[in-house]
This record gives structure tokens, sequence and C-alpha cells, in this order.
């Protein structure tokens, strides 16, 4: 199975510190909906996983969260693209769980309910900490220069064998070719 696995909020869309609360908040990246849909057209299976530790925090509810998904499919439709599954945490950071990035669990219960290995698998972020859940996981982690992802660079200490790229589109390029 050819698989990528993308954070949402500064991969896909813009990224907010006041976090995306609504569909209105939510605003793709440019070229990152065009990319989304080379993938799949290339075979991949497109997984979103994200924190969402605003549910946790009370800043938005469940029904927030899914009509900005909701938000979310409809314009990857138009743009010929489909995410397959989309996996998130709504745990506060200060919840200990472990799902929550940069801990393993969320992607590990993506490569459980596909019944698929994540050796090699791309998981495609702007933060350390989901470079760091790629590893754990035994994925291949996949720096994006969008959202967090230049800060990110600049700070170091990436994970041996992370590739950077300027966005999703150029990652998806690479990953196609």
């Amino acid at each position: 199975m050819k698989l990528v696995i993308l954070d949402r909020d500064g991969v896909i869309n813009h990224d907010s510190e006041a976090f995306i609360k609504s569909p209105a908040e939510w605003k793709p990246i440019a070229g990152s909906l065009a990319a989304i849909a080379r993938l799949n057209q290339a075979g991949f299976h497109v997984i979103v996983a994200s924190n969402q530790s605003g549910v946790g925090r009370g800043l938005f509810d469940m029904a927030a969260l899914n009509a900005i998904h909701d938000k979310m499919h409809k314009a990857l439709a138009q743009a010929g693209g489909r995410v397959d599954a989309i996996f998130f945490c709504p745990h506060a950071a200060d919840d200990n769980c472990h799902c929550r990035k940069p801990r393993p669990g969320m992607l590990t219960d993506i490569a459980h309910r596909l019944n698929t290995d994540l050796n090699a698998v791309p998981v495609v972020g702007d933060s350390i900490r989901d470079l760091q859940a790629a590893v754990a996981a035994g994925a291949s982690p996949v720096l994006v220069l969008t959202g967090n992802g230049k800060k990110t660079q600049r700070a170091g200490g990436l994970p041996p064998g992370t590739r950077v790229f300027a966005d999703l589109a150029a990652a998806a390029d690479a990953l196609i070719a």
C-alpha cells in the first residue's frame, strides 16, 4: 500500500497561534489541495494525523472540528483530491495521553487499523513533534517549511534522515517521482 500521513495545520492549511476553531478560520495553503490530488492520482492513500488540543482545552467542540474537516473534504473534492481518513488527538498537552504527537500512538493506531507497517511511510509535518512521532513509529520524517516549518528547521535537532521541502506541493512531487 502506498501511504502518506500528513499533519493538518501548517501543512495542508494555514496555522494559527490561536488555533483553527471554525470552518471560517480554515484556509488551505496555496498548492496543498492540488498536491493531495496528485498524491491520490499517483495511487497514494492520504491520511491526516493531527493534534487538536483545542478540543481538550474547550476552545472548540467536536461539532466545530467536524465542520472544519467537512470544509477540508469539500475543498479537496473540488481540487480532485481526497483524504482517506482523519485521525486526531483531542487531548490537552498535560493529559499525558499516548496519542498526542510526539508520542507515536496516533501513528501506530493508523498502522494497526490499516494493517500495515509504517516502515518508510512518509509522515509530513511542520513541527519537531511531527518528526519525532514519525521516527518513534518507524516512519520516515518529512519537514515542510510552511506553518512552523522554518522555525522548526532553524531550531535544529531534526531527526536523522529528515527530508525537507518548501511545502506540501514540493514534498508530493518528490514522493511521486
